[in-house]
């Protein structure tokens, strides 16, 4: 079977997903292709976006939020002269070149794991240009903009089943969602014990350990939070990811020697052995990002969220937080008190592990990839 996976540069998570749901079709004997459509239909389009998610969500937040919120309440024809956009311009431009590549691939599935590659496809569904079964993914414990208009993708893969009422509410018919979780790489199901990971990472496996990852972009202000952090007065070694942040990296490698009393500093980088963070540790300190959650919750590890990006992850702490399985650091409660309330509260640590278990989806990549194996037969 033949499994064409749709990606759009923007942040790290849609393409993560759409490599562990290729990697899982492939292991159960599909031939997936993997593409960022834009990457393939005008390059400059693509960096535009690219730069442009990255440049707005992190040095204009309140502007990107403002263009967020809407989006979310008026769909795309708050932005649209009348119901036409840059994506849609680009789109509708784009469907003649992209048909060569449906053409020679000639899907049996199309997977769409960002709504504009969704909308993409709806478009050439359209008018005829595209026949193959289509599923688009949200990426996050929301539903974002413009999901509601690509009526003529089959099937939306959501991240909770407790989304449902939301997607209905804005339209989107419930014999169309799939609550299958949002897909991630197969490795954060396997089960790793404390004390092998610590072995593996060299750190003791008898004190408290807390993961701090600030997104693959490393957008958190991880010296600050870290200097707070030293306030908490319990015992507990600090693994700090920077991600692709290099220079806060070396921040912290020159504050790790600096760094005195109960609590100890182990800086990285960008890491590809995340599964094993999370296992060694108690709790973990992240931006909202959908997939770094997903994972969270696969590996049952309580979150503390940190300076979520306007919009989407904004929706994530609302979600997690009002579900009972994480806690919002603000101004007014820092850092260092909602580490201190986590780990000398052993009652609230077990109801949110057991809240955890309840609404996370380990396995939302082979269920995927088994529906999409079998959608023929739907």
């Amino acid at each position: 079977m033949k499994v064409l996976i749709l990606s759009v540069t923007a942040g790290f998570g849609h393409h993560a997903t759409a490599r562990a749901v290729s990697d899982m079709l492939l292991a159960k004997g599909a031939e997936p292709l993997t593409m960022d459509i834009y990457k393939y239909i005008n390059r400059a389009v693509q960096h535009t976006i690219d730069k442009g998610y990255l440049f707005s969500s992190k040095h204009t937040p309140e502007l990107y939020r403002l263009c967020y919120a809407l989006a979310e309440n008026h769909g795309q024809s708050y932005f649209s002269i009348p119901k036409l956009n840059i994506i849609n311009i680009v789109n509708a431009l784009g469907t003649t070149k992209f048909e060569r590549v449906i053409s020679d691939f000639a899907p049996d599935a199309i997977i769409c794991t960002h709504v504009f590659a969704a909308q993409l496809i709806n478009e050439m569904k359209k008018h005829q240009m595209v026949t193959a079964p289509a599923v688009g993914i949200v990426t996050d414990y929301t539903m974002h903009p413009y999901w509601e208009d690509v009526p003529y993708i089959e099937y939306i893969v959501t991240a909770s089943e407790l989304l449902n009422h939301r997607a209905v509410k804005r339209g989107i018919a419930a014999h169309r969602l799939l609550p299958f979780g949002i897909p991630i790489h197969p490795k954060f199901n396997t089960v790793i014990s404390r004390e092998d990971a610590c072995a593996k990472l060299g750190i003791d496996p008898n004190r408290p350990t807390v993961l701090m990852m600030g997104g693959s972009m490393g957008y958190s202000n991880n010296k600050r939070l870290i200097s707070q952090l030293q306030s908490v007065g319990l015992p507990f070694q600090l693994l700090a990811v920077c991600g692709n942040n290099k220079k806060q990296y070396q921040q912290l490698l020159a504050m790790e020697a600096s760094i005195n009393g109960p609590c100890t500093l182990h800086p990285y980088g960008f890491v590809n052995n995340v599964e094993v963070m999370m296992s060694a540790a108690d709790c973990i300190i992240t931006k909202p990002g959908g997939l770094t959650v997903s994972e969270a919750l696969a590996k049952n590890l309580p979150m503390i969220l940190v300076d979520p990006i306007p919009g989407h992850e904004e929706r994530n702490v609302e979600f997690l937080v009002n579900n009972g399985i994480a806690s919002l650091v603000t101004k007014t409660f820092p850092i260092d008190e909602a580490v201190y309330h986590l780990f000398t509260n052993p009652v609230r640590l077990q109801t949110v592990r057991e809240t955890m278990r309840a609404i996370s989806h380990p396995n939302a990549t082979e269920q995927l990839a088994d529906f999409v194996l079998a959608i023929d037969q739907i």
